[in-house]
């Protein structure tokens, strides 16, 4: 089973971590960080890098194609030669996912047309404009699309979909070893918790980070 996750720049770590951790434990998996070049791909505050050992072109039929979000995906949104490659993939893979607003790259690669998708929740107005319909859940299953909410939600989405493809026991195997058992300090992980001063000043801003 060979997982591809899609790295660009300016992309948020953990979209893309949080599923090569749980997903990577697939038994027999081969996970491949692809993008339009090789080499070191900056994250959205470009203080981490990670390689993409293989171009979009050298991977042609993943079973799994992961998505990740960040600020970086506003500048993808018009890139053909991604779009046109999630198209493609998306023709033969088993599973195709997201993480935080990389829903909206396989909205406007026109794959999420009427079919239930989540994304941030700063995203969820802009994912209905791409036919989708937007839910505020934290992951969502739609057929073999599968989307996560805003970043952390990546690990959940990942074993979740660990459990589909693997069983219930491996993913808990997984989550046991990942020592994954989130205990936050604070209540104010959706925008329906925290402060509303806070959600305001991001609302208002339509900041998805805090740089």
């Amino acid at each position: 089973m060979q997982i591809a996750i899609v790295l660009y720049d300016r992309f948020t770590a953990l979209d893309a971590v949080g599923p090569y951790e749980t997903l990577g434990r697939l038994p027999d998996a081969e996970t491949v960080f692809v993008a339009e070049h090789t080499g070191p791909v900056r994250n959205d505050v470009g203080s981490l890098a990670l390689t993409a050992d293989r171009t979009l072109a050298e991977v042609a039929h993943p079973d799994i194609v992961v998505v990740p979000g960040g600020p970086g995906q506003f500048d993808q949104m018009g890139n053909e030669v991604l779009l046109d490659w999630l198209r493609a993939v998306d023709a033969t893979s088993t599973w195709t996912t997201s993480v935080c607003s990389g829903s909206l790259l396989l909205g406007a690669a026109g794959l999420l047309d009427g079919r239930r998708a989540t994304s941030h929740w700063l995203a969820l107005d802009l994912l209905k404009e791409y036919g989708a319909e937007a839910t505020g859940e934290r992951v969502v299953f739609d057929g073999k699309y599968v989307t996560a909410a805003g970043v952390s939600s990546g690990i959940d989405m990942g074993l979740t979909l660990v459990g589909k493809v693997a069983g219930d026991e491996h993913a808990q195997a997984v989550q046991l070893l990942t020592e994954y058992d989130p205990q936050p300090p604070y209540d104010a992980g959706s925008p329906h918790k925290a402060p509303a001063y806070l959600v305001e000043e991001f609302r208002t801003n339509n900041r998805f980070s805090l740089t």
